[in-house]
């Protein structure tokens, strides 16, 4: 009797699989799942406060840690990657320990909010009479990973305080290219080009932390990342993909 395609081989008493098995059952069990059974990975710089030092000993300060896959990337290296959509909100939060850890209310620039008071200890937004309450601009930059194993997944950073002027060079950066075509020069789509992201020291006068450092390596090469970013920005501004706010999402300088 033939063998089925599957089995391959038997070592220590186990079946091997024939991978092209996967293929065959694509997407088999993932049917009910829908963006409100998901979760985007957010992207952050590691700072001297946050948990994730603890609970791992090979995180240092300054690394780039993933929230869903608990991946490190060494903030020396880097992450490569290339954008695919920005928003920029304004988030209300409660107090850190005297709230759910998800946003009060999340803003986009068109929209009323409350009135706010800069303070001069920590330079949040309180709102008047909010009870503690502050609302903080924030710059959410969709972006695809490329990681060294050819492996891609989407995540999200959000740039806010000290790296919201890291996040409108970056802007700048990527409005400014322009490419000559058959009808002359044109600005190519965000999705375009590659970025490399690495984190440096920074200080001022309260002391130091980690931000952003953003520079560009070039235009994507591989066709298919290019249809996968061009999809997921697509997505985005169609609003299907769901953003799970903590305030434990992004950077936290520690002041």
């Amino acid at each position: 009797m033939a063998q089925s395609k599957e089995v391959t081989e038997k070592k220590n008493g186990a079946l091997a699989v024939d991978m092209s098995v996967f293929e065959d059952d694509a997407g088999g069990g993932l049917e009910n799942i829908t963006q409100d059974d998901l979760a985007l990975p957010f992207l952050k710089v590691l700072s001297g406060n946050d948990e994730v030092l603890d609970r791992d000993e090979s995180a240092r300060k300054g690394d780039i840690y993933n929230t869903v896959t608990g991946h490190i990337y060494k903030g020396k290296d880097g992450i490569t990657v290339v954008p695919c959509a920005y928003q920029r909100r304004f988030i209300r939060w409660s107090p850190r320990g005297m709230g759910s850890n998800a946003p009060v209310a999340i803003f986009s620039p068109d929209e009323a909010r409350p009135k706010t008071e800069r303070s001069i200890e920590d330079n949040k937004e309180y709102i008047v009479d909010g009870n503690g309450d502050y609302i903080e601009e924030t710059h959410q930059h969709f972006v695809i990973v490329m990681n060294a194993d050819e492996s891609i997944e989407t995540a999200l950073i959000a740039m806010k305080s000290t790296q919201l002027k890291k996040s409108r060079k970056w802007n700048s950066m990527m409005q400014s290219i322009t490419m000559q075509g058959k009808n002359g020069p044109f600005v190519p789509p965000k999705w375009s080009h590659v970025y490399q992201l690495k984190t440096v020291l920074e200080e001022n006068s309260k002391g130091s932390w980690h931000g952003w450092e953003v520079s560009r390596k070039g235009p994507v090469s591989d066709m298919n990342i290019y249809n996968q970013a061009k999809v997921f920005a697509e997505s985005i501004n169609k609003g299907d993909v769901i953003v799970k706010h903590s305030q434990d999402e992004g950077d936290n300088p520690p002041f």
